[in-house]
């Protein structure tokens, strides 16, 4: 079985961490996790610790991008085979940790956990943004990923190397789409999600917003035409 770390970024999350973290632990106690404190301003840090958690405390804010990095080099660096991007506001449900796995080991380098691959997405003015999202990586990658937004990630070891040596790879639609373009295998399996019960999300309307447009430029405008400065580990192997 593939030995696999559960990245949990969190940044003022001492509402829903524990839930998250004891729920993981109680039923999957198979995989290995760690939280990565993002420079939270509330009691994250001090409930990791009060409870043993296993947890990466940066001293400053990195932003989802650094925390995310720092859980991958760690993964990397520590022998694991994959890791999973893993939200710690309650929202990412564990019991599709294994068929995003059988997914990898059929030969997939990132694996999302996708609300939309079976269940037709909403029309709605808030789903507009991963429309548009959808329609820039096909249009630049031939390929079509139907919930380019949801944050529930799975890399092989190849993508743990590329992440955690390599600057400007956040865990987004744009970079996905680089990595696509690339040579990446990117599959998709259906997942639910649950909704956040405690705290507020970063993401405001406004927010979101300036979100879809900054992901929608990227693709089009800059990971287009982005050239890779150092050899993949992933591009010579047979798929």
């Amino acid at each position: 079985m593939a030995k696999l770390l559960i990245v949990i970024p969190a940044f003022n999350e001492q509402e829903n961490i524990v839930r998250v973290v004891d729920d993981l632990v109680a039923r999957y106690p198979q995989y290995d996790y760690v939280v990565i404190n993002d420079g939270s301003r509330d009691h994250t840090a001090a409930l990791c610790r009060r409870h043993g958690y296993r947890m990466i405390d940066l001293p400053v804010n990195l932003g989802l991008a650094g925390a995310f990095q720092t859980g991958l080099r760690y993964a990397a660096e520590n022998g694991y085979d994959c890791a999973l991007q893993f939200d710690a506001d309650g929202q990412h449900r564990p019991e599709y940790i294994q068929p995003m796995l059988d997914k990898l080991e059929e030969g997939a380098d990132i694996v999302i956990g996708s609300r939309f691959l079976t269940v037709r997405k909403p029309k709605s003015l808030r789903m507009l943004g991963s429309y548009l999202i959808s329609w820039a990586i096909r249009l630049t990658t031939g390929q079509a990923i139907c919930d380019p937004t949801s944050g529930m990630r799975m890399f092989n070891r190849a993508m743990l190397e590329e992440f955690s040596t390599n600057l400007n790879y956040g865990p987004e639609p744009d970079t996905i789409s680089y990595l696509i373009k690339n040579g990446a295998v990117v599959r998709e399996v259906q997942v639910e999600m649950g909704e956040r019960t405690a705290g507020k999300s970063y993401l405001n309307f406004v927010r979101s917003v300036e979100y879809m447009t900054k992901m929608g430029l990227s693709i089009l405008l800059i990971q287009w035409f982005r050239k890779r400065d150092t050899d993949s580990p992933y591009a010579e192997r047979s798929v």
